[in-house]
């Protein structure tokens, strides 16, 4: 009965990942309905904290883009790239890295990546080299950022271990941008030189290669309304995080005579909305807008997808809790990181950190990994580069007009596996050598 749950579990989240994040959380509710009527297995609470997490940061990220302000940070990074176009292969990584850190979703690399690809072409640099350190570079900084969906699900997850955000990001933001750097420095020779590539050459000779087109510009009151959203937005990034270091700084209430402080998730869903009024009302930015927006669509996405799997993943694993962790945990106490392969495979089938994380962790604490294990082996969720199918991997070649961003014949041996599985295992062994040095 076990493999028969499993394997309908499966199907659905592999049915569900074919139609995008809503379709995975949707399609998880079948699954429910299956373990719930049809084995009797009693539901567990929805993640109702996590989503509300997730749907502030969401809101006060898509109001920074009604604001312009995400269009002012894109032209801020193209003045980067521009700067020194020889070193692109590392500084193009480095600015996804950051503006997902910034914003909280790896979906911000779409503007940057038009850009990459230009400017790496004109300055005789292969553009697969950059674009493809860049794309995972995108997916490596949600779990180590303080604001991601990823993150703030694992910082929940985590609460009863007296886990805080800094205990997090201390980890996973060095462990990452080593995973990162090490993954730039390989692809810094990888492939054939640009004016060598047979593809290249042949779509040069055909005149199929069209120049960039240019920004509408910023300026004016549009430009400092953009200056000020971003300038709200980062503050209250910041302060999640002063928060998140500084437990000592959130207020303490007195709760049926025990002393109670202020939880981080709520400390999260009070500062992001509060950055989006702020936005809204100074920056003149249309709530209209905000709700129509690519990153309020992407959010809501996030959120559905949440809802299902994590509600699905939890229902699944309570229901067979004594089965599941009697068979895994010899091999767990003998080898932990074995538990990042599970993660890693899990990412693959649903493309989300957030969504592995809700429903794997849960497997982890039961089995008793300890926590800085679990954080140790937390960018093993980024493994949804592994099938050439999500959005940033088929922007990237799709924008790379030289042809040397590509899936090979053999479909696995794409632009991405090699600084994907150099990004991921690297990022994994310093958080875990790190782990066993702050332990």
């Amino acid at each position: 009965m076990f493999w028969l749950q499993l394997s309908i579990v499966l199907l659905c989240i592999l049915i569900g990942s074919r139609k995008g994040p809503m379709g995975l959380g949707a399609f998880s509710a079948i699954g429910l309905v299956v373990m719930t009527f049809g084995f009797g297995a009693q539901p567990t609470s929805p993640p109702i904290n996590v989503m509300l997490m997730i749907l502030a940061v969401v809101t006060a990220s898509a109001a920074l883009e009604a604001a312009r302000g995400l269009d002012y940070l894109v032209r801020l990074a193209e003045a980067m790239l521009r700067r020194k176009p020889e070193y692109i292969t590392f500084v193009a990584p480095a600015v996804t890295y950051l503006f997902t850190f910034a914003a909280g979703t790896g979906h911000t690399a779409y503007s940057t990546l038009p850009v990459i690809a230009e400017v790496a072409r004109t300055a005789g640099v292969r553009p697969e080299r950059p674009m493809s350190v860049s794309v995972i570079a995108s997916q490596l900084a949600i779990v180590a950022c303080p604001i991601s969906a990823a993150v703030v699900t694992l910082l929940a997850q985590l609460a009863g271990a007296d886990i805080q955000l800094g205990d997090i990001l201390k980890v996973t933001i060095p462990s990452t941008l080593v995973g990162v750097a090490l993954a730039a420095l390989v692809m810094s020779r990888y492939g054939k030189p640009l004016d060598q590539d047979p593809i290249y050459a042949d779509r040069l000779a055909k005149g199929e290669i069209k120049p960039v087109e240019a920004r509408e510009p910023l300026d004016g009151d549009v430009l400092r309304q953009a200056q000020v959203a971003v300038a709200v937005f980062l503050a209250a990034v910041l302060g999640v995080v002063t928060l998140g270091l500084v437990p000592e700084l959130r207020p303490v209430f007195v709760v049926d005579g025990e002393t109670v402080r202020l939880s981080m998730p709520h400390a999260i869903q009070i500062l992001m909305l509060a950055a989006a009024a702020i936005i809204l009302w100074s920056c003149n930015a249309s709530a209209t807008d905000a709700i129509k927006g690519g990153v309020m669509r992407a959010g809501i996405g996030a959120v559905i997808a949440i809802f299902g799997i994590a509600w699905l993943g939890n229902t699944f694993f309570e229901f067979n809790r004594g089965l599941v962790v009697d068979s895994l945990q010899h091999v767990i106490d003998q080898a932990p990181w074995l538990f990042a392969l599970g993660l890693f495979a899990m990412s693959i089938l649903i493309f989300s950190q957030a969504g592995t994380t809700a429903a794997l962790m849960p497997v982890g604490i039961a089995l008793g990994i300890p926590a800085p294990y679990l954080i140790a082996m937390f960018p093993a969720v980024c493994g949804f580069f592994f099938l050439p199918a999500y959005g940033t991997v088929l922007a990237a070649i799709a924008f790379d007009q030289s042809g040397t961003t590509r899936i090979g014949k053999y479909v696995l041996n794409h632009s991405f596996m090699v600084p994907g599985l150099v990004g991921v295992a690297c990022a994994v062994a310093t958080g875990l050598t790190l782990t066993t040095i702050l332990a």
